[in-house]
């Protein structure tokens, strides 16, 4: 019983959000159209990787050329009519990607803002196997910098390739490349980057496993 002139000590109200399970707000955390555009992008990177592989050894840049046994097309025809069909599967669902993060807000959410300094101790963190992620519901610095830098790399790609593919029709575009020749060593160095990138995440992915987990189920 209160006796007088004290004030109930009742509980402050609990906001809605904080009622529900917390299983339930944190549930999702890559939503469908995510994961859709991640595989279906995998999957175009690595048939354009691998028909690369087999036009880049009928005109190789340097004294190599890459097994027949791991590229795709078995010939140079049948390997460019791989390479440009997954050129549009790559181009399609990049856009898809990128203005679906711009018009959810996930991009300002996910990826912003992004510290110089902090992706550099993050990947150097990494590197020395230190790198703590106990949240998998946010990117880390060194995360967005990778993540965002793929994207750079993968449309300066694809700019190289119709600089070679269409050099004619596109010659401001081939200018800007240095030339036909120049477009295609951005064109290897752009591949190459791409290759790294995709070794690196696995690499990560098979340390945090969690991770395939989510992108596969979505939670």
């Amino acid at each position: 019983m209160n006796t007088a002139g004290q004030v109930p000590n009742t509980p402050s109200p609990v906001p809605p959000d904080e009622l529900a399970p917390r299983s339930r707000q944190s549930s999702t955390v890559q939503p469908a159209w995510v994961r859709i555009t991640h595989w279906l992008n995998a999957i175009a990177v690595v048939i354009m990787m691998l028909s690369g592989w087999r036009i880049y050894n009928s005109s190789p840049l340097f004294g190599f050329r890459f097994p027949n046994d791991i590229t795709l097309g078995g010939w140079l025809a049948g390997a460019l009519q791989w390479h440009f069909a997954a050129m549009w599967l790559l181009v399609a669902n990049g856009v898809v990607y990128l203005a679906m993060n711009i018009v959810t807000g996930r991009f300002r959410r996910r990826f912003i803002p992004l510290s110089i300094s902090s992706a550099l101790r993050d990947v150097a963190a990494a590197l020395r196997g230190k790198l703590a992620h106990p949240d998998l519901t946010e990117y880390n610095a060194a995360q967005k910098l990778f993540y965002l830098g793929v994207v750079v790399v993968i449309v300066l790609t694809v700019l190289s390739g119709l600089a070679i593919w269409k050099s004619v029709q596109f010659p401001l575009l081939r200018m800007l490349m240095g030339g036909y020749d120049a477009a295609r060593w951005v064109h290897f160095i752009g591949m190459s980057a791409i290759a790294l990138f995709l070794v690196v995440h696995v690499v990560m992915v098979a340390l945090v496993p969690r991770t395939l987990i989510i992108m596969l189920r979505g939670r």
